[in-house]
Formats: structure tokens, sequence, C-alpha cells
């Protein structure tokens, strides 16, 4: 029988066999070894390091709540030797640590011509759903895809956590690893062995002929929901999972959208420089002549995540909206 484990477990099994593998794998952050109220059993805020401590005594260390200390030192450990897992606990603690992702983990080879390396992972969670507010639930993965150096992923599926974070722990440069918060409880098939999946390389969730959807991350789930409905109405939509935002699996994309003559792109980010209007544009530069309607993006709006329930709940893409998305584009192509 196949195995099915959570999203969360899948993180946590990735770390326990790289660090049973390379003893230079080293985890730290806030609440790595114990978590809140937990005697040391619970491991980090949700427990994906839960039960390392007991294996790994020095291979996991907790810090304090001093983000800039620990990412720099990361960034240190990283390039002296050490392969760093570094949790970050909320992507949106970024902000006081950005110079040192910014300007040393992301540059440190490029600075010294190649003769120094920086294998660092910074573990991320993200995203709305679980009602924290504007400071706890923001989508800036399109941010750290700006910056040369970095590679930016995002899985959507228990099977894609694990074999990216393994890709991610064994590669040379800094990873920033995204975990959306609604996913962590999701379930699927996982294989046992330790397994890797190679960055800039799509998933194709779904095949299809009329529509292009390109989801990112949680909206993965939402565009699923979305192409079952406009099936019962006689709509077939391809999606693409793009696994990683930097790099970009643009030919995969640009396969499809041959393909159907369509696009909707489906980001949980603010819809201003968003992973969706790259995608877009790119779209738009180098395959132009497949389209037989306009691009459309399903976003977030520009504006802070709210608080309110269902203030929240209207703010996050919905699969409704995928399917207006993709109906409309599907009309205007026939108008014209």
């Amino acid at each position: 029988m196949a195995r099915v484990l959570s999203y969360l477990d899948a993180i946590g099994e990735a770390l326990t066999q790289e660090m049973r593998r390379d003893p230079a794998v080293v985890v730290f952050g806030e609440d790595n070894i114990g978590g809140t109220g937990t005697n040391g059993k619970l491991g980090n805020a949700w427990g994906p390091t839960k039960g390392l401590h007991q294996e790994f005594p020095d291979q996991i260390f907790d810090a304090p709540i001093t983000e800039a200390a620990f990412v720099g030192a990361a960034v240190g450990a990283a390039a002296t030797g050490l392969r760093p897992v570094a949790d970050l606990l909320f992507v949106d603690f970024a902000g006081v640590c950005f110079d040192q992702i910014l300007n040393q983990a992301a540059k440190l080879r490029y600075m010294v011509g190649g003769k120094a390396s920086v294998p660092l992972v910074l573990r991320a969670m993200w995203g709305t759903g679980m009602r924290r507010g504007a400071q706890h639930s923001q989508a800036l993965y399109p941010i750290f895809a700006h910056i040369p150096g970095l590679k930016v992923v995002v899985p959507a599926s228990p099977a894609d956590a694990k074999g990216l974070m393994i890709t991610a722990i064994r590669d040379q440069d800094p990873v920033i690893f995204f975990e959306h918060k609604m996913l962590y409880f999701s379930h699927g098939v996982v294989p046992e062995e330790p397994y890797e999946i190679p960055f800039g390389k799509a998933r194709i969730v779904r095949e299809g002929g009329d529509c292009t959807i390109v989801a990112i991350g949680r909206m993965v789930a939402e565009a699923e929901t979305a192409a079952e409905q406009l099936a019962a109405d006689g709509v077939s939509c391809e999606i693409i999972d793009p696994r990683t935002v930097s790099p970009l699996d643009e030919e995969t994309i640009y396969a499809s959208v041959r393909r159907t003559g369509h696009l909707v792109v489906v980001d949980e980010s603010n819809p201003r420089c968003s992973a969706a209007s790259d995608i877009g544009s790119l779209v738009a530069q180098n395959v132009f002549d497949a389209l037989r309607g306009p691009v459309r993006m399903v976003t977030s709006p520009h504006a802070p995540t709210p608080f309110s329930p269902a203030l929240e709940d209207a703010y996050a893409p919905s699969a409704a909206r995928i399917s207006e998305a993709v109906q409309a584009v599907l009309r205007r192509a026939v108008a014209a």
C-alpha cells in the first residue's frame, strides 16, 4: 500500500534523513528543540523537528528571538562548511534580517568569484487562512524571486515538500523554502526513501486542452477544484504547478500555452510585481502568437491581509474566482 504522510511530517522526514546522511546538516532557529509549553516534546511551533534533538543533539539548536543574529550565523556557518537549515518561522519576519539574506547570502558566492558557496536553507511559513492578520500572513516569494543568487521553492504537496527539501539541503546556493500554513495538515503519498526533485522543473498536475492554469502553493488545490467544476461544463483545463518560482520552468508553461491558447495565473501574493505578473509578461513576450485571448491573473488584492475571517476568505483567491477567470478568458476568445 502507498504510504501517506502529512505535508508537515514530509518536511520532518526530509530533515531527519538528511541529518542522518550528513553530519554537516544543522538545524536552528526559534523553538526547534522544544516548542511552546511542551517540555521539549513538540519541536517547533508545529512539530516538524519533533524528536530530532534526541537523535541529533549536536546538530539542532534553539536560538533567541533574534532573526538578524541567527540568519547571519546561518550564512556564516554555510560559508565555512556546514549546511544549516534555519527556521525563520513566519516569512513576515524576513524584514528583520533582510540584509543578511539580500546582501550576504545571495551575493557572497558572486563577490568572491565562486571561491565560496552558501548552502543555506531558510524555512519560512507563509499565506492566508489561519486568521493571523497582516503581519503573519503575507506571500512574499516574489520579493525573493527578484534577488539574483537566491532559489525560491514553493511546494504544494507533501511529496514535493519532501523531495524539494532534500534538494534544497544538498544545493550549493541559498534556498528560501516557503511552507504554506494551510497545507501543513494536508496529506498525500510520499515515498519512504530519500529522493530529490530538481529545481526549475514544473509539475503538470492535470492535463487539458482549453486553458492553462498556472497555480502556486496552496492555489494548486483551489485550481484543481475549479478545474473539476469547469469540466462539468465541458471546459478542459491544464494545471501547472511551477514548484519553484526561481528558477522558473518557463518552457513547460510555454508548451502548455501553445497547446491551449489561453492562460490564467493564480497567485496568492499581491498583484503588483507578483509572480503572476512575471509569468504573464513572460508568456506575452515569448509565446504571444499562441494566445487566443488575454492573460488573466487571479491574485489577492493590493492591500494588507485582513484579520476578519470573512474578509480574509474573500481576500485570497478561490476556486470560484479561478472558474470565473477561465470562463471570462474563453468568452473573450469566442467574441473575438
